[in-house]
């Protein structure tokens, strides 16, 4: 049933937009979207295919050739990125709400996406209009004019997963329009409220028909065509690395230019000296329940693997289960939660199948590890799951070296410097992590030997518009936000122009 509380929620017969136009699936099949609270339906939205795949890469590569958006000067462009901030402003209370009950987080981790998504917009603004128009090259002749230029890329297909769908939506988006590309989004099929809610933002701040469309469906029609599509210029995607991988496959056949932003399994070293004081350990203790359990921890860069020096282990083990047990769940909406569901049945079971497995090779279980009680607020049928702290684990154990995406935290340990660095670095992924420490050199020392996209010292989970965001390893090859957020989303071009043409005579004749 359509969602009567939220104007800006999905219609089934307008989550389409081609060419400037609501449109419903070409098939009209829909979609229900449930409320992962209570499990039950609250809005209906289309349902795509690759049909629609190919309906919205023929309205963006239109616009792309034909229309005036890759052709509007910088300064309308990053004018009309301002508006967008603006009207998210004005939006912020409305699309918290809507991001809460779409994706289960609560109501004020919500508001903070969209105070994000405003910011991004301001940025890739502010970053645009600042640009030289190009960089001259000298040639060492005045008869030679040369110049290195930037251009859009032309068709972006942009993949985004559910766990963000907003923010993530708005890293891409952004820069893409800032540097005059059209595009087709794809929101996750489970998430996908906010992001429609986006594209009217779009419409509204007077973004030209064509330049941006939505499809709404699942990843294995709509996205994989998206991806192989010959007319797509660039694809990106955020998401797990199955995902990943089938988008490099497809994106492989036509050589288009591919940014994966994909998983993490990300350390959180904390060192004993980092906790001499009360001050210092209590803060490391609350960093590390905001590191592992934000959002449930669906995060790509939750810090699910805590890795302790062996001093402090068990006093701080034993205090980060107590306030564990303390995270309020329930509803995101409601009052005085700290902590939702996780978005589906499905990631609840999955995060079930984690634990007991952890178990089974030995990790002991200091708190969680089961579906909690109901409450008003926490329907016997919403997909919640305590938070969950597995002390005494290892290498070895799945629980350790894959992303489970829900809210739980390993405990592994250490007991000099090097050791703490292999541990850190002993994964697959390398998306993000943290140390602790009050020494300045170890600091340095310890960031700049993990190998991950991003390291935080003394800190956990802040980034900012301006700087890169990215990973190693099997964490993608893509980069977001700062200047190569938006080089993503262009190519380069050498103009030589020779002032002075002349005859070479290479040959005789």
């Amino acid at each position: 049933m359509a969602n009567t509380t939220d104007t800006r929620a999905a219609r089934a017969d307008r989550t389409h937009h081609l060419g400037g136009e609501w449109r419903p699936a070409a098939s009209g099949a829909t979609r229900e979207i449930l409320d992962p609270a209570d499990a039950r339906p609250f809005a209906v939205v289309a349902e795509g295919d690759a049909h629609d795949a190919d309906l919205a890469v023929a309205a963006a590569r239109r616009a792309f050739d034909t229309g005036d958006w890759p052709r509007t000067p910088v300064a309308e462009r990053a004018a009309l990125l301002r508006r967008v901030a603006g009207l998210l402003v004005r939006d912020r209370e409305e699309l918290g709400l809507l991001e809460s009950r779409d994706a289960g987080k609560t109501a004020e981790e919500g508001r903070v996406d969209v105070d994000c998504v405003a910011d991004a917009f301001r940025y890739f603004a502010d970053l645009v209009a600042a640009e030289a128009p190009g960089r001259v090259v000298d040639a060492g002749t005045p008869d030679v004019h040369s110049v290195v230029v930037h251009e859009p890329v032309g068709v972006c297909a942009l993949i985004t997963p559910w766990n963000y769908p907003l923010l993530q939506a708005s890293w891409k988006i952004a820069p893409a329009l800032a540097a005059g590309n059209t595009f087709v989004v794809k929101p996750s099929e489970i998430t996908p409220l906010t992001t429609i809610a986006l594209i009217r933002l779009l419409v509204e701040a007077g973004l030209p028909a064509g330049t941006a469309n939505l499809v709404t469906g699942p990843g294995d029609t709509v996205g994989a065509r998206l991806a192989a599509h010959p007319d797509v210029d660039l694809v990106s995607f955020t998401g797990g690395l199955a995902g990943g991988t089938k988008v490099a496959h497809a994106a492989a056949d036509t050589v288009k230019k591919v940014a994966l932003e994909l998983g993490g399994k990300n350390p959180n070293v904390v060192f004993a000296d980092a906790c001499a004081t009360e001050e210092g350990f209590d803060t490391a203790v609350d960093q590390a329940l905001n590191a592992a359990f934000i959002h449930s921890g669906q995060v790509c860069s939750a810090g699910s693997r805590f890795i302790v020096e062996e001093p402090v282990r068990e006093r701080f083990v034993t205090e980060l289960a107590r306030r564990a047990r303390l995270i309020r769940l329930g509803r995101g909406t409601a009052d005085g939660v700290e902590c939702g569901p996780l978005v589906s049945e499905r990631q609840r079971e999955r995060t079930e199948e984690y634990v007991a497995s952890a178990l089974a090779e030995g990790a002991a279980l200091r708190c969680g590890g089961k579906r909690p009680e109901a409450s008003p607020d926490r329907p016997a049928t919403g997909w919640f799951y305590e938070p969950t702290v597995l002390d005494h684990c290892h290498r070895g154990m799945r629980v350790v070296r894959e992303e489970v995406f829900g809210p739980v935290l390993t405990v592994e340990t250490f007991r000099t410097e090097d050791e703490a660095v292999a541990l850190a670095n002993d994964t697959e992924y390398g998306l993000a992590g943290a140390v602790w420490t009050t020494d300045a050199g170890r600091a340095r020392r310890v960031a700049g030997r993990l190998r991950h996209g991003t390291v935080w010292i003394n800190d956990f989970h802040p980034y900012l518009p301006q700087a890169e965001w990215g990973g190693y390893g099997r964490s993608g090859t893509g980069r977001e936000l700062g200047p190569a957020g938006l080089a993503e989303y262009r190519e380069t071009k050498h103009v030589y122009q020779n002032l002075a043409p002349r005859p070479v005579r290479w040959f005789a004749g």
